[in-house]
């Protein structure tokens, strides 16, 4: 007879157990997402993830930094407008893997904000991050066998220039050496490209345009002035940028003078103040003015939204 009183009480903490494990879960915060891309305005593109890319590694050579870093990063990444290279900035979780994460944002091809700006890829879809290794200032970047897959001349041209340029931005790789599936590559596609050297940013001057413009990038925002940096190859080095509104009127104009020209690439890094009266997507412009008759030639177009 006192059996039942001990069952009956502990049926009772059982289910008061039951009740408050389910009221601490349904307490829980959700995680929540980012939305924000560069067609929204808000300046920070989402990262594109490739669909069939290989985990980030811990780390590749790619930065001396001792520890992780404890956000996010921002990448560029370098894709197409047209026959010459263009620069997209994507953000990375936290990584010493910095080489390895910029290749899979490059191998996942432009979004289609990216795409709306003018932006395209010569690297064959479905090509796989196989690895990156970094010594001695040399990357070694493994892709799998359909990288060197169609397109001529130009097409291989560009596609190694692709990872050539996103590589080389970090300060511990100066040149990149190419693998597919595993085994070094000395002759690329059947055009015949020798690569039997380490690739620099010099191997392929022929596909950057006149002016390259790799900051701001297309759909960022600016707020009161652009800070317009990157490199250039212009008669006696000079050029002009100018911030045009909504309708294309020029709303502010600067003569841009690189550290070299006329031949030689240089490097220039200019900030242009500007005024609107109402928040609006906009644009940078830059452009060298013919020595023929001051008309403007090697013309670039970067997007941008105009903040009030």
């Amino acid at each position: 007879m006192k059996r039942r009183p001990v069952l009956m009480r502990a049926l009772f903490v059982t289910l008061t157990i039951v009740v408050l494990s389910a009221a601490a879960t349904a307490c829980k915060p959700k995680p929540t997402t980012s939305s924000g891309d560069a067609g929204n305005g808000s300046g920070t593109p989402r990262a594109t993830p490739s669909a069939e890319s290989t985990p980030i590694p811990a780390e590749d050579g790619s930065t001396t930094d001792a520890a992780t870093p404890p956000k996010p990063l921002f990448v560029r990444v370098y894709f197409t407008r047209g026959d010459k290279l263009a620069v997209s900035t994507r953000r990375i979780a936290a990584t010493k893997a910095v080489a390895s994460a910029a290749m899979q944002q490059l191998l996942a091809g432009p979004s289609a904000d990216e795409k709306s700006y003018g932006l395209g890829t010569t690297i064959p879809a479905g090509t796989r991050l196989l690895g990156v290794t970094v010594n001695g200032g040399i990357a070694t970047v493994d892709v799998s066998g359909g990288f060197q897959s169609g397109g001529g001349t130009l097409s291989m041209t560009m596609r190694l220039a692709q990872v050539v340029h996103t590589l080389t931005q970090f300060s511990t790789i100066k040149s990149v050496r190419f693998s597919l599936d595993g085994k070094p590559v000395t002759l690329f596609g059947g055009e015949g490209i020798m690569i039997d050297k380490p690739q620099t940013r010099l191997s392929y001057e022929d596909v950057l345009p006149a002016i390259l413009v790799e900051s701001p990038t297309p759909g960022q925002n600016a707020n009161g002035a652009v800070r317009a940096m990157g490199t250039a190859n212009v008669f006696e080095a000079v050029f002009i940028a100018e911030v045009r509104d909504a309708s294309g009127k020029t709303l502010a104009k600067k003569q841009v003078t690189a550290t070299s020209g006329t031949g030689t690439r240089g490097t220039f890094d200019v900030t242009i103040p500007f005024t609107v009266t109402k928040t609006q997507m906009g644009s940078l412009v830059v452009y060298e003015p013919s020595a023929k008759d001051g008309s403007p030639i090697n013309v670039v177009t970067i997007a941008l939204k105009l903040e009030k």
